[in-house]
């Protein structure tokens, strides 16, 4: 058992002990027209916002159409969102039965990964399917850009002090006002602790579990990212790393985790993990030895005629486009240019004609005199 003992705690405090840090942050980042916005939904967009910057710069290197690949991560984010959001609410049923409002509210968290990952791949792949976009190269960046975008997103869970495992010695153990409350009146009538029964100490540190999955999510984001550059070999081989690697590290800290979701005494999640990392690595093996023995007939989707065709016709577009514009700026120049012209050929036609009336008038005068 620990021995560092914390007394209570104000709500919006957070402390590492060990670690000399103390402090106050309220989970509402500001207020626009009496609604809250909270700093979890700020950080959820913030990672996916990057994730999608990250992806953009990689779309052509894989051999996809940039503007049918927007419609695919569009659909994919949407459907990550609902996906994330039923995975959570159906593992938490007895919480949510006939309270429709309290399903639709996202904002102060009730987002499971698993399950965003799911609504993803689900709402992706019939856009990809439409828009005819090649999934399995799509998947490898979508990939890496998720491991960036649940690095960044997690700290969400920081600032509501949840995502947090069993009380810790350990360095990085951290505790909080809301964590204690929740602890003490709260974690008693949960699932969790009915079907396993782990006593919490509300005076004690608990596991920072945001913290290692962000840590290890980001190390993962830039590993893969030069994985890909380096020693990729066929497509989809770095989506099934990043299922490897998420779900390694997802079956060693849900087992830290005391909100974890369960069914009877197996925490789902925990669970999931397991089998994804086994399913990745059968299939790893399998596809990598089938792509070693084609040798040089396996090609790549972006070493393929069609993908460069494509990109081809692309860039021709996009080039078309440029030269429109250009000439449609050209055309308005030369249209002030001739505006201009006609405009000094009248000044000088109508001071002429001044000069030719002063003459006559001129000669009047002389003829009377």
């Amino acid at each position: 058992m620990t021995t560092e003992t914390i007394g209570t705690l104000d709500y919006n405090e957070i402390t590492f002990p060990k670690l000399g840090i103390d402090l106050h942050l309220d989970s509402t980042a500001f207020s626009i027209g009496g609604l809250d916005i909270q700093w979890y939904g700020i950080l959820i967009t913030l990672g996916l916002v990057l994730a999608m910057v990250y992806a953009f710069t990689q779309v052509k290197k894989y051999g996809l159409n940039p503007d049918r690949v927007m419609d695919c991560i569009i659909g994919g984010i949407i459907g990550g969102v609902v996906g994330a959001r039923a995975y959570y609410v159906l593992l938490n049923w007895n919480n949510y039965a006939g309270d429709w409002k309290s399903i639709l509210n996202i904002r102060e968290g009730g987002l499971a990964i698993y399950g965003g990952i799911i609504g993803s791949f689900l709402a992706g792949l019939l856009v990809a399917k439409i828009r005819k976009v090649k999934f399995l190269p799509l998947l490898d960046i979508v990939g890496i850009g998720f491991l960036l975008g649940q690095g960044i997103g997690r700290w969400g869970n920081f600032f509501n002090q949840e995502a947090f495992g069993c009380n810790t010695n350990s360095i990085f153990g951290m505790s909080g006002g809301r964590i204690q409350e929740w602890i003490t009146d709260q974690y008693p009538s949960t699932t969790y602790f009915a079907n396993f029964g782990t006593a919490l100490d509300a005076s004690q540190p608990v596991h920072p579990c945001f913290l290692y999955e962000s840590v290890w999510c980001l190390l993962g984001f830039v590993l893969l990212a030069l994985f890909a550059k380096k020693i990729r070999r066929y497509d989809g081989q770095i989506f099934l790393i990043y299922i490897c690697w998420y779900g390694a590290e997802r079956a060693v800290v849900e087992g830290l985790r005391t909100d974890s979701l369960v069914i009877g005494n197996v925490r789902v999640s925990q669970i999931l993990a397991i089998c994804c990392v086994v399913v990745s690595v059968i299939l790893q093996i399998a596809i990598g030895t089938k792509v070693k023995r084609m040798g040089v007939d396996y090609h790549m989707y972006k070493d393929t005629a069609e993908s460069k065709r494509m990109l081809a016709e692309y860039e021709a577009g996009k080039t078309g486009a440029d030269t429109t514009e250009d000439s449609k700026s050209n055309e308005t120049e030369s249209t002030d240019d001739t505006t201009d012209t006609t405009t000094e050929a009248d000044a000088s036609d109508a001071s002429a004609d001044n000069d030719d009336t002063a003459t006559e008038n001129c000669e009047n005068e002389n003829e009377k005199e």
